[in-house]
């Protein structure tokens, strides 16, 4: 017969072995629930197309990148299957996965458009909006060097919009000035927000009601075809994304050169001192 010490010292590590295996059972099981997405590249030789794999159910990230298709904007990667070509515009630019989480609820009241996956509604109307002060911002790096600046006076200060810098200027300029575009820059989102809740469901990303279309502000008459207005409103698009890229050249160029788009641009057409003086050191007559 075993005393009763025996036993319990010979049942404690087999019940630590248990409870060890089922921790480990779990652990496995909940790792292999969740897949992480990721985006793959596809350098060299190509292989034959593949069937894409079906929903694993783990998460609706990893499903959009488990069916992952090719991506025109970069054809050496990966575009997840909710940028599937159906939006205007979209050319299957995501390397981030923002189209594969849902969007937060920024504004309440919006049923059916808050914390779904897939609902580019809100990324459109963000690209839109940057693009839009992206392409005013361009303008004014170009304008004051192209066109000159505005005048000053005794309460400014005679140089107080003359300098060619933007980021010079905006130091330079009175404050009344900043606060007059900040002032007009929040009556222009308080009202795009106020559109976006009279809208709901039904509102088009980017839409400020100024345009073609009934009880719209339409200054120039424009009344292009259902085709043309589409491409129009690529076009937008297409200049949004420039814009977003070239603003940040111009403000880095401005930042390390110190002078404006134009002085830069001015001084590489003309033809240098020691270019000029490079003739006298060759021969007379050639």
């Amino acid at each position: 017969s075993l005393e009763p010490h025996s036993i319990s010292s010979t049942k404690q590590p087999v019940f630590k072995m248990k409870i060890a295996a089922a921790s480990v059972i779990a652990f496995a099981s909940s790792a292999a629930a969740f897949s992480a997405p990721s985006m793959t590249f596809s350098l060299g030789k190509k292989k034959g197309k593949k069937a894409p794999p079906k929903p694993s159910g783990a998460s609706p990230s990893a499903d959009a990148w488990a069916n992952a298709g090719p991506s025109l904007a970069l054809p050496f990667a990966t575009a997840p299957a909710t940028l599937d070509g159906t939006m205007l515009g979209d050319v299957g630019f995501d390397p981030l996965g923002f189209s594969t989480v849902p969007v937060g609820p920024w504004f309440t009241g919006l049923e059916g458009r808050n914390g779904q996956i897939g609902n580019l509604a809100w990324y459109r109307e963000a690209e839109l909006i940057h693009g839009r002060i992206a392409q005013v911002a361009v303008v004014g790096f170009l304008a004051p060097g192209l066109f000159g600046t505005l005048p000053g006076n005794d309460w400014t200060g005679n140089d107080a919009y003359s300098n060619l810098n933007p980021l010079e200027a905006f130091s330079q300029v009175p404050g009344l000035a900043i606060l007059q575009i900040f002032l007009f820059m929040t009556y222009l989102e308080v009202r795009r927000i106020n559109i976006i809740k009279e809208e709901g469901e039904n509102y088009q990303p980017g839409d400020l009601r100024i345009g073609q279309g009934e009880s719209r502000y339409n200054p120039f008459g424009l009344e292009y075809s259902e085709e043309a207005y589409a491409e129009k409103q690529l076009q937008e698009l297409k200049h949004c994304r420039l814009a977003m890229l070239g603003v940040f050249g111009l403000w880095a160029q401005a930042q390390a050169s110190g002078v404006g788009v134009t002085e830069q641009l001015s001084a590489a057409l003309v033809t240098p001192d020691y270019y000029a003086k490079a003739g006298y050191f060759l021969p007379e007559g050639i």
